[in-house]
């Protein structure tokens, strides 16, 4: 037999007419390194803080995000802070803590006025909401909750 060369106008009519889609690999961008890392300023005063451990897994981010969107967009857009020994908190009316340490660190870090008139909700760490369902059944009452603090102070 003979082979059958035919030009590139002919290949792409004879895949069309088979049904074939046919793919072509897009050159791949070069993204510059950052010099100086970015780092956001946190307002002085925000409405809900999200304490994190430090090195959260992705799919522990990603469950908390959707959980955090879920109710509503004063949760969804929270500041999130992870800790680490030197944190800064800014001073906000209700803080979502994850883990029995982050609250610690927490309280070691706010001065005690602000945590007087603070709304605190500790909840489970991100990487038992993942394995156990009652961590999750735990979560979801910590965010009523804290709807509940944010509705009854016209944070919404």
């Amino acid at each position: 037999m003979n082979a059958l060369v035919a030009s590139p106008a002919h290949r792409s009519r004879v895949l069309r007419a088979l049904g074939v889609v046919s793919w072509r690999r897009r050159a791949t961008a070069v993204v510059e390194p950052i010099a100086q890392p970015v780092t956001m300023e946190l307002p002085s005063s925000t409405s809900v803080v999200v304490v994190l451990p430090h090195g959260c897994a992705v799919r522990e981010l990603d469950l908390l995000g959707r959980a955090l969107c879920a109710f509503g967009p004063s949760l969804a857009r929270a500041a999130r802070i992870e800790v680490t020994d030197a944190m800064q908190v800014p001073h906000a009316q209700a803080y979502l803590v994850f883990g029995e340490p982050q609250a610690h660190a927490l309280g070691r870090a706010l001065p005690a006025d602000v945590m007087r008139d603070a709304h605190i909700v500790l909840a489970d760490a991100p990487n038992e909401l993942l394995s156990q369902a009652a961590s999750k059944r735990r979560l979801w009452h910590a965010l009523r909750s804290m709807r509940r603090a944010l509705g009854a102070s016209g944070a919404s």
